[in-house]
C-alpha cells in the first residue's frame, strides 16, 4: 500500500476547485478565494486510512501547460471538478480533461479519476443522468460525488473517495467492461481460498470462514451474518454454496460483489493480509523477512515448523496412505508459482515401497532446505501461508536458534511487520568447540572422493539415518573456505583402484588438515580385490600419521543394509568435533543411545542426499 497520497484537482475556471480545498481545511466557506490554493498536506493521524495526503490545486491563469503536465505525472489520483449548473463544464470532462490526464495511456496504467459535481446547493435535482454515460465511457472513473463548498456538503467524502481510489484501486482487481475479476486477482484469491481450506475438501466450512474472517478483519462473523452471506451467494450462483459451505466460485463471487458495490477495501484487506502488494504480487517483505546468518551458524526448523508442515502433509494426503502421490504433491504446491522440487527428490530422501514420498521423507526434505538454503525455505513457508495459518508474525518463527540483532528495518504497516531482533540461527560452531557441546540437531557431512570411488552408492545406502550427506563433485575447485566447510568430512576411495586414495589424501592436506573439521576415511568396494594404493603411504599409514581413525570398510553389495558402525562414527564425529579419535570411541556408545531419543523427539531426521550434476 502506498505510503502517501497525492490528489490533484482539475477543471474549468470558476467551478470551485480552490473553494473546495479551502472549505476542507477551514471547515467553512471562504469569503475570499485566491486564484489558486497552496499545496496542503493532511497528516496521517487525521485521515481515515492513516496515510499522509497532499492536495494540489490547479489554475489555468497561474500555471503553464508544462507545469500542468508535471503535476499530472506526480498525481496518484485526479479529481475533475465541474459545475452542476453548467453543462459546458460537464462536456469538458469528456473532451478535454480525461484525454489530457490519460490520453494514450494503456488501460492498466491510467490514473484513477473522481468526478466532482460542485455547487449542488444551486440546483434542485442531480447531474447524474448526464454523468453516467461519461462514467460508462471511461473505465478509469472510480466514482462521482456531488458536493457544495458553500454549505460543506460531502467535502470530506470527496477527499475520502479520492484517497480510497489510490489505496484501494479498482484497476488491478476488476474489469468493468467484462464485469469480472481480472486474472491476477482471481489467481491470488484462489490461492487464499486454498490456504484457508484447511481440510482440503474444496469448501470453506463455518469454522474455516470464521478463522479466515478473524485473521483478516480481527473478529469472526456473527452466526446470522454468516448465514446471510451464504444466502446471498446461494441466490446469485448455481454452485457457490455446497454442504452448507462456501465453494471457490462462491468465494470469488463474494469478492466480485464487494468490488461492484464499491467496497474495494474489503478485498484489498484480504489480499494484503495474505502478503500481496498493489500489483498483486507477494511482497518481498512477506516472502523474505530480513535477517542474516553469521559465519559458523546454521539454520534449522523448530517444532512449530515441523508441526505446520506435518499438518499440511496430512491435509494433502487425500487417500490417507501416509504418503504423497505425484498428484497429491502437485496439489500441495498449487499455492506456489512453480513446483520447487524436481524428480531428483525421490533419490534424495526416503520413499515408500511404492516409490511415494513418505511423511518421514517429506520432513527430511524440508530439514535439508532449511539447512542449506534458509532464504528459499522462508520463501516456501511464505507461499504456504505460515504466518497466517500459524498466527505468527512471520515464517522466521518456524526456525530455531539464538536470537541475534539484525539491521533495523523500515516501519511497515501491520499485519506484515517482522520483528527486527529475531535471527533464527544456531550457535556459532566456534563456541560449540570451545564449550565441548552443541545445540544443533542437523549435521552436514560432505562426501568427497575421486570419480568412480562409489560416493553415490554410499549416500544411497544410508538413506534413513539422521545425518545430512552432501556429495561433492570430483571437479569441485574449493575456491573459498565455505566450499570445504561442514560438520564432518567423509573421504571415500575405491579399494580396488590404486590411484583413488591419492585424490582423497590431496584434498585432505590442502583443505582439511589444518582445520577443526573431523575427518573419516572410507574404503569402498571391499567386495573387489584390494589394490596397493599408489603413490606414498598406505591409507592406514596415512590415517595413523595424521591421528585419524583407520579407514572403515564399505560395500553396497553386501546382504542387507550397511551396519551402524560407520554411520555412528560419522554422527559421533559431527556431534563431538572437539574429541580426538580415542575419546570418540567412548562417546559413540552414548551417541547411539542419545540419537534414538533425539530423533524420536525431533520427529525423526533422516539421511539426505544432494545429487551433484557432475558425478
Amino acid at each position: 500500500m502506498k505510503r502517501d497520497v497525492r490528489i490533484l484537482l482539475l477543471g474549468e475556471a470558476q467551478v470551485g476547485k480552490t473553494s473546495l480545498i479551502m472549505a476542507l481545511v477551514g471547515e467553512e466557506f471562504p469569503e475570499e478565494v485566491p486564484p489558486r490554493a497552496e499545496e496542503i498536506t493532511i497528516p496521517a493521524d487525521v485521515t481515515p486510512e492513516k496515510v499522509p495526503t497532499h492536495i494540489v490545486d490547479y489554475s489555468e491563469s497561474e500555471q503553464t501547460e508544462d507545469e500542468l503536465q508535471e503535476e499530472i505525472a506526480k498525481a496518484n489520483v485526479v479529481c475533475v471538478v465541474y459545475d452542476v449548473t453548467k453543462e459546458a463544464t460537464i462536456e469538458k470532462i469528456r473532451t478535454k480533461w480525461i484525454p489530457m490526464v490519460n490520453g494514450g495511456v494503456e488501460k492498466g496504467s491510467r490514473i484513477p479519476i473522481i468526478l466532482v459535481g460542485n455547487k449542488s446547493d444551486l440546483q434542485m435535482g442531480s447531474s447524474m443522468d448526464v454523468i453516467l454515460p461519461i462514467m460508462n465511457q471511461f473505465s478509469e472513473i472510480e466514482t462521482c460525488v456531488e458536493c457544495s463548498a458553500k454549505n460543506l456538503k460531502n467535502i470530506s467524502e470527496l477527499f475520502y473517495y479520492a484517497q480510497k481510489a489510490v489505496l484501494h484501486p479498482t484497476a488491478p482487481l476488476y474489469d468493468p467492461e467484462e464485469k469480472q475479476l481480472k486474472p491476477a486477482c482471481a489467481r491470488a484469491l484462489t490461492r487464499i481460498f486454498s490456504l484457508s481450506d484447511q481440510d482440503n475438501n474444496q469448501i470453506l466450512s463455518d469454522d474455516e470462514l470464521n478463522y479466515f474472517q478473524k485473521s483478516c478483519f480481527g473478529n469472526p462473523l456473527a452466526p446470522q451474518a454468516l448465514e446471510d452471506v451464504k444466502m446471498v451467494v446461494w441466490k446469485n450462483t448455481t454452485d457457490g454454496v455446497q454442504d452448507n459451505g462456501l465453494t471457490l466460485n462462491g468465494f470469488l463471487f463474494l469478492n466480485t460483489l464487494f468490488i461492484q458495490r464499491g467496497r474495494h477495501e474489503t478485498t484489498w484487506t484480504i489480499l494484503r493480509r495474505f502478503g500481496y502488494d498493489d500489483e498483486l504480487e507477494l511482497t518481498d517483505d512477506y516472502l523474505h523477512p530480513q535477517f542474516r546468518v553469521p559465519p559458523g551458524c546454521s539454520t534449522e526448523l523448530n517444532h512449530l515448523g515441523y508441526q505446520f508442515l506435518q499438518r499440511l502433509f496430512e491435509k494433502h494426503d487425500k487417500d490417507q496412505d501416509g504418503a504423497l502421490s505425484p498428484t497429491e504433491l502437485q496439489n500441495f504446491f498449487s499455492v506456489f508459482p512453480c513446483v520447487p522440487w524436481g524428480a531428483e527428490l525421490y533419490n534424495t530422501v526416503c520413499t515408500t515401497d511404492k516409490g511415494l514420498l513418505s511423511l518421514h521423507g517429506f520432513l527430511c526434505q524440508w530439514t535439508l532446505v532449511a539447512y542449506l538454503d534458509v532464504q528459499h525455505c522462508l520463501e516456501c513457508l511464505g507461499y504456504l501461508g505460515y504466518p497466517i495459518l500459524s498466527e505468527q508474525d512471520s515464517q522466521t518463527q518456524a526456525l530455531t536458534g539464538t536470537a541475534m540483532p539484525s539491521p533495523p528495518v523500515a516501519p511497515r504497516l501491520p499485519p506484515l511487520a517482522h520483528p527486527a531482533s529475531l535471527l533464527p540461527v544456531t550457535r556459532e560452531k566456534r563456541i560449540d568447540l570451545e564449550k565441548g557441546q552443541t545445540q544443533r540437531n542437523v549435521f552436514l557431512c560432505k562426501v568427497l572422493g575421486a570419480r568412480g570411488a562409489g560416493k553415490s552408492a554410499f549416500l544411497q545406502a544410508f538413506l534413513g539415518r539422521s545425518l545430512a550427506l552432501y556429495e561433492v563433485s570430483a571437479d569441485s575447485k574449493f575456491t573459498k573456505p565455505s566450499d570445504a566447510a561442514c560438520d564432518v568430512a567423509c573421504f571415500i576411495y575405491d579399494l580396488s583402484d590404486p590411484k583413488s586414495f591419492s585424490y582423497c589424501a590431496s584434498i585432505y592436506k590442502q583443505h582439511y588438515m589444518d582445520s577443526q573439521i573431523p575427518c573419516v576415511f572410507v574404503a569402498s568396494k571391499t567386495d573387489l580385490p584390494e589394490a596397493s594404493q599408489q603413490p606414498g603411504l598406505s591409507p592406514a599409514e596415512f590415517c595413523y600419521k595424521h591421528c585419524l581413525p583407520p579407514p572403515f570398510l564399505f560395500s553396497c553389495h553386501g546382504q542387507g543394509p550397511p551396519g551402524t558402525t560407520l554411520y555412528t562414527k560419522l554422527a559421533t564425529a559431527a556431534t563431538f568435533p572437539h574429541l580426538n579419535a580415542v575419546e570418540l570411541g567412548a562417546a559413540s556408545f552414548w551417541l547411539r543411545v542419545a540419537l534414538g531419543t533425539a530423533v524420536t523427539a525431533l520427529v525423526g531426521f533422516t539421511l539426505y542426499r544432494l545429487l551433484a550434476k557432475n558425478k
